[in-house]
């Protein structure tokens, strides 16, 4: 038997390929690199612009997904909504914030690999089902937060890129809490 034809190989590399696409090989790895920013898109006639921000700090609402569970995420990655993640519509993908329920004070670390929320109002994150559990706030559906970009430490970033959630974070003390809510609530007038 001699050697195979070079299209002959090409036909065989070809089916490898697709059959790794059948069984999710089309993901990328989960990884902290390349950072991506992307270009303007526009969703339901809204333009949104990506941009590095590394003093992103905003109160707003966040809700929650999960049933999207398996499909990619807008830096590629598959979706599993019991880990630690969330969309956020113009961060750099990835980048990891703090968010804050302003009704508890509790605090997460989460990664953020997608694009969202798209609904109307004062959404400023979508988090995943696994993240709106860890925050406390999956009973209620949308709550009041604070997002702010954070760097977190190596050992908490792995954590997250393996679906564990980042090391525990103190609450919010009452008094900027209150400060927090006051300003969210100014903000709506």
């Amino acid at each position: 038997m001699g050697r195979p034809s070079a299209p002959r190989i090409v036909a065989a590399a070809a089916v490898v390929l697709t059959l790794s696409a059948c069984a999710g090989g089309n993901y990328r790895p989960v990884s902290d690199s390349p950072v991506r920013i992307g270009q303007p898109y526009t969703v339901r006639g809204i333009t949104y612009a990506p941009a590095a921000a590394p003093g992103y700090d905003s109160l707003g609402y966040a809700s929650w997904y999960g049933s999207e569970s398996g499909n990619q995420t807008a830096n590629g990655e598959r979706f599993r909504a019991d880990w630690i993640t969330g969309a956020h519509t113009t961060l750099p993908l990835p980048t990891y914030v703090e968010v804050t329920a302003l009704d508890t004070g509790r605090r997460i670390i989460v990664r953020i690999n997608d694009r969202g929320p798209f609904a109307h109002g004062n959404r400023i994150i979508d988090l995943s089902r696994g993240a709106a559990e860890e925050l406390g706030i999956k009973a209620r559906g949308i709550a009041p937060v604070r997002v702010r970009r954070v760097e977190p430490s190596e050992k908490d970033r792995k954590r997250l890129r393996e679906g564990k959630p980042a090391g525990a974070l103190r609450p919010v003390p009452q008094q900027e809490l209150q400060q927090l809510r006051a300003r969210l609530s100014n903000r709506g007038r």
